[in-house]
């Protein structure tokens, strides 16, 4: 079964957006490719057991099980070597970045306390959308008793076909993202 928000964009926002900015060929249309969380754990240094925590939650929230990231040079100042695991990271294609994409704009982002839309100026060159979230528990996934610490993580939403930031911010705003203002 194709995911809802992968249907919806198949069917209304390809011609949308080709209306609104006059694309001559349905290839031209902004496209969603992958969606990368990543969630940074610097207290794995001290405690091993913080990552194996934190690659489980990552793989509850996103369906997908988490690769591990190593530090690339070493830092004195935060008693950091060389290879030491620091993060864990999630790359979703396909069907499930849809689905994430879905319950992260319905089901997520509106459980964040005292929420009054997400910032539009987040699009970077290539027009792509970073997302920081502070607390992985704004996913119903996640039960609260079993949560150690509270983590932190960045979404970034990778778009294909977008020559500027205006047509990235088109086609998030009718996928359904939450902006300000």
């Amino acid at each position: 079964m194709v995911a809802r928000l992968k249907e919806h964009y198949r069917k209304e926002i390809v011609g949308a957006l080709t209306n609104e900015f006059n694309y001559k060929n349905v290839m031209e249309v902004p496209c969603l490719v992958k969606v990368v969380v990543n969630m940074g754990v610097g207290d794995a240094i001290a405690d091993a057991k913080n990552m194996d925590a934190a690659i489980a939650e990552l793989a509850q929230i996103t369906g997908q099980k988490a690769v591990i990231r190593k530090a690339r040079k070493s830092i004195s100042n935060f008693k950091l070597r060389a290879g030491a695991n620091i993060g864990c990271m999630v790359t979703l294609r396909g069907d499930y970045m849809w689905e994430f994409v879905d319950r992260l704009f319905n089901i997520a982002i509106p459980r964040i306390r005292d929420f009054r839309g997400l910032p539009p100026k987040a699009f970077d060159k290539q027009g792509n959308y970073t997302l920081g979230i502070r607390e992985q528990t704004i996913f119903p996934e996640i039960n609260l008793d079993k949560v150690s610490r509270v983590r932190g993580m960045n979404v970034t939403f990778v778009i294909k076909n977008s020559n500027s930031a205006e047509e990235s911010y088109a086609l998030l705003k009718h996928l359904g993202m939450p902006f300000a203002g």
